[in-house]
């Protein structure tokens, strides 16, 4: 069994309009909702991260190594994540996760939200809705395979609906349950 982890960056700061988009760090916000997180990151245990190499998303990224989340020498920061399409996201996948059964990947919208609605054949039905209509900042999705390979390894095409939802959890949803 395969299990992908598809978190978004958090919230990030639109104070400076001189920065690139590229070099946007998180705002107050998206820090508290990075560190919210960090729990149910850490429950999954990824064995590998991929993370875009924009501003925001190795900040979120160093704030769950920061919370023990996750392991620094875990983490991929790769180029070809930001602002990826879905099928660029895979691809990276297929290209570095290896024999790792747990991969989160640290990105962007609407690439994520595209590569998840793609995948998401059953699973939570609460979670799929939310997950069709906003995947928000922060927010985290969890896919299970049932494969011994990363969908798409073999035929692309294939991966439409190959997975399960088993869990989508927003900071707003945790701060709700707390």
């Amino acid at each position: 069994m395969k299990r992908l982890v598809l978190l978004r960056h958090a919230k990030s700061a639109w104070d400076n309009p001189a920065l690139a988009d590229h070099d946007r760090p998180l705002n107050p916000r998206g820090r508290a909702a990075a560190l919210a997180m960090a729990r149910a990151v850490s429950e999954l245990a990824p064995d590998l991260v991929l993370c875009s190499d924009a501003a925001r998303t190795r900040e979120t990224a160093s704030l769950l190594v920061e919370a023990g989340a996750i392991d620094e020498a875990r983490i991929i920061y790769d180029a070809g994540l930001y602002l990826a399409e879905p099928e660029m996201i895979l691809a990276r996948l297929n290209a570095l996760a290896g024999d790792a059964a747990t991969v989160m990947i640290v990105g962007h919208n609407p690439g994520l939200q595209a590569l998840a609605t793609h995948l998401i054949r059953s699973g939570d039905p609460a979670g799929r809705a939310t997950l069709a209509e906003k995947f928000p900042t922060a927010g985290l999705a969890v896919i299970d395979f049932d494969s011994a390979a990363w969908p798409g390894t073999a035929d692309p095409v294939s991966v439409a609906e190959a997975g399960r939802l088993s869990r989508f959890v927003t900071p707003r949803a945790l701060a709700m349950a707390g």
